[in-house]
């Protein structure tokens, strides 16, 4: 039931960034995913996904206007289900401080790299088509890319963490009490 409710914070966090645009892409997306990956089987992972996928609809239609075109959207779709894919790998059996910090690199830094590649190559005249237009794409991504890189280390850190930390706080009481008793 966690890895839904986290999901769900994500699409709400996406709506309040949306209207806060100083916070430039500090959501809980990338996060949510990889604990969902890590948590829920993979055939459930098509409900993330298709709840992402409507919200990116909803959003690009009703709030920002524009018109919706599926082929822009297929790298993030893509992205969307190779990060639950990440952390069934990484953090399903396994979860350490190292896992959980390469789950957090890993998803963001694809993010970065397949959303501002597919920027230059999509958006026509935004950039030029050189070298030099494509890591002037990757410059003007790189805010973002910080703050996704915070926001998905808080929400994976503290969705991995917090459970870990009540366990070993459970594990501590009770011994405690088995000493008292």
């Amino acid at each position: 039931m966690a890895a839904y409710l986290l999901v769900l914070f994500a699409i709400v966090s996406r709506y309040v960034v949306a209207s806060h645009h100083d916070w430039l892409n500090f959501t809980a997306i990338g996060g949510s995913l990889l604990f969902f990956g890590a948590r829920r089987p993979l055939g459930q992972m098509v409900l993330p996904l298709a709840a992402l996928m409507v919200t990116d609809y909803f959003m690009t239609v009703s709030y920002y206007s524009y018109p919706f075109h599926a082929q822009d959207y297929l790298v993030t779709w893509a992205w969307y289900a190779a990060v639950m894919v990440l952390g069934r790998l990484l953090l399903h059996h396994r979860v350490s401080a190292g896992r959980v910090a390469a789950a957090v690199v890993l998803s963001s830094t694809t993010f970065f790299l397949a959303s501002n590649f597919a920027a230059w190559s999509m958006l026509q005249g935004l950039y030029p088509r050189s070298f030099g237009g494509l890591m002037t794409a990757y410059g003007a991504g790189l805010p973002f890319y910080r703050n996704d890189l915070l926001s998905t280390a808080l929400v994976t850190g503290l969705a991995f963490g917090l459970p870990a930390l009540a366990h070993r706080w459970s594990a501590l009481h009770s011994a405690e009490g088995r000493h008292v008793a």
